[in-house]
């Protein structure tokens, strides 16, 4: 990764997806299926075993540094519960891991000649005090670089001890056996990250494989997987109640909403009503007033009919006259 490679990612890290108002090169937001929750929490195992004996390659989902910090500012006003899906992550991971395991001591057990009960005591002591040296010598080295140079010191007399020890060990589990069977490597298998450990390592090895990357970096992955099931219950109950207050939420939304609609719909009713109201009022009233001009052009039309007769009758009768005058 070149210099501006690494400045870009620190700022996305720091800045999160929005900095120059640019968007992630994913187009996707920090709450995506296809983003890895355990990523965003800093522990998802291929991250922390990249480069190493056990490297896993990329992993499915995305990693983005810029989402991770839209994640931690989001997080920081409404609770995910992402570290739940991590658990289960790392808790499918660990199992598989601790198969191996099994399944390399399994194989030790077939390959390697059995020990008696006492000389295999033996050799597990002798195995025990070479991993506590070489995890104080790896310890050791890291405090020094660090600048903490009388911590380191301590540590280091402590490791001076326990080589006495070791070596009285040995002497004991050699004097168990015959030489021939003593000079074969007896091999154990690493609880932390399965490797395997011989217990004629020197203290070099041994801090190699102590202070390297694959074994802190399981070390991390349990510490971390134990962290999360220390709340897990707590974290789960704390789920439920949130997924209820929401979905209690929205009940109430949607009633607030239906509420709304039905008095609105009562209004619209009451208003057809009093338009159907208005409206046969409006025809019983054109009605009487039709009704009302048809009596009273009938009344009218008798009544021009009434002075037609009358008026024939007069002039009939004015006829009749003028007929006997002439005569």
């Amino acid at each position: 990764m070149t210099a501006h490679d690494q400045m870009r990612a620190m700022l996305d890290q720091l800045m999160g997806t929005g900095r120059n108002g640019e968007t992630t090169k994913y187009q996707v937001k920090f709450n995506d299926p296809k983003v890895c929750k355990s990523f965003l929490l800093g522990c998802c195992p291929h991250e922390i075993l990249t480069s190493t004996r056990m490297d896993l390659g990329e992993c499915p989902r995305i990693h983005d540094l810029a989402l991770r910090a839209d994640f931690e500012k989001a997080q920081a006003s409404k609770d995910y519960f992402y570290d739940l899906d991590a658990m289960e992550h790392l808790q499918a991971f660990i199992s598989d891991c601790d198969r191996r395991t099994e399944a390399a001591k399994q194989r030790l057990a077939e390959t390697q000649e059995e020990l008696s009960a006492e000389v295999a005591v033996k050799a597990n002591s002798v195995h025990e005090l070479a991993e506590q040296i070489g995890q104080k010598l790896a310890k050791a080295e890291q405090l020094g670089e660090e600048g903490f140079v009388d911590e380191s010191m301590k540590l280091m007399e402590e490791v001076d001890e326990l080589r006495k020890r070791k070596l009285e060990a040995e002497q004991e589990y050699r004097n168990s056996m015959p030489a021939s069977s003593y000079q074969q490597q007896k091999l154990r298998v690493c609880e932390v990250c399965s490797a395997y450990l011989g217990i004629h390592d020197n203290d070099r090895r041994l801090a190699d494989h102590f202070g390297g990357k694959l074994h802190l970096g399981f070390i991390k992955i349990r510490e971390k997987l134990a962290e999360l099931e220390k709340t897990a219950e707590k974290r789960k109950e704390e789920k439920r109640k949130t997924r209820d207050r929401d979905r209690d939420d929205r009940d109430d939304r949607y009633r607030e909403r239906h509420r709304e609609q039905y008095v609105g719909g009562r209004e619209l009713d009451r208003r057809s009503k009093r338009h159907r109201s208005r409206s046969r009022d409006r025809k019983d009233r054109e009605r009487s007033d039709r009704e009302r001009d048809n009596r009273s052009r009938s009344h009218r039309s008798r009544s021009r009919s009434r002075e037609r007769r009358s008026h024939s009758r007069h002039s009939s009768s004015s006829d009749k006259r003028r007929d006997r005058e002439r005569d």
